[in-house]
């Protein structure tokens, strides 16, 4: 069982910077595959990145990255846009992925509670 919970978000100007950070539980957090998805409202939840991959809408501007001696894993978002406005969730898998199956949300085992994400123009 991993309980994991974000923390970071909040209200920036366009063209801002804001990292998200996920905290997670237990002592196996190395071993689980880690992504972030957003969902904004009255869109279904979408794809932002994983574990080098990335989708399209934020490739160059989000970097992904892990802390394991804490747990931890991070979302820098540079570059921010009004439509980047979103609930950001961190999710977690059991098994690793490849770019087809970390997109999906489906293929995640636990997720957090996310933490809103507001870029004004």
């Amino acid at each position: 069982q991993v309980q994991l919970v974000e923390s970071g978000g909040g209200l920036v100007q366009a063209g801002g910077s804001l990292r998200l950070s996920c905290a997670a539980s237990g002592r196996t957090f190395s071993r689980y595959f880690m992504g972030w998805f957003r969902q904004a409202p009255g869109k279904e939840r979408e794809f932002v990145g994983a574990s080098g991959y990335y989708s399209d809408s934020v490739k160059g501007r989000f970097t992904i990255s892990r802390d394991n001696a804490k747990n931890t894993v991070y979302l820098q978002m540079n570059s921010l846009k009004p439509e980047d406005t979103a609930v950001y969730y961190c999710a977690a898998a059991g098994r690793p992925k490849s770019w087809v199956t970390a997109r999906n949300p489906a293929e995640y085992d636990y997720w957090g509670q996310g933490t809103q994400v507001t870029v004004s123009s």
